[in-house]
């Protein structure tokens, strides 16, 4: 998964150089460095911030965009 996240990131910041991403977000650069690496995993308040710098959701970054099965499950309440 954290493999899945830095393709993600490094295709984010595209040919934005990191210094100026790392600063924008407010995290060192080899904190970026180690996210886009995929090494470490950004806490959660980092998570939003670098989702709201690129206008995604921390959901289309930081986690797996596939649709789940669901179930007709119905709970009998009789």
């Amino acid at each position: 998964m954290n493999d899945l996240i830095a393709k993600r990131l490094l295709a984010l910041r595209g040919s934005q150089p990191r210094e100026v991403v790392a600063k924008a977000v407010g995290i060192s650069l080899s904190a970026l460095q180690m996210y886009e690496t995929g090494k470490r995993v950004p806490r959660d308040d980092i998570k939003i911030r670098i989702a709201d710098y690129y206008n995604k959701t921390v959901q289309e970054i930081f986690f797996n965009n596939q649709n789940h099965e669901t179930c007709d499950f119905k709970l009998n309440t009789a």
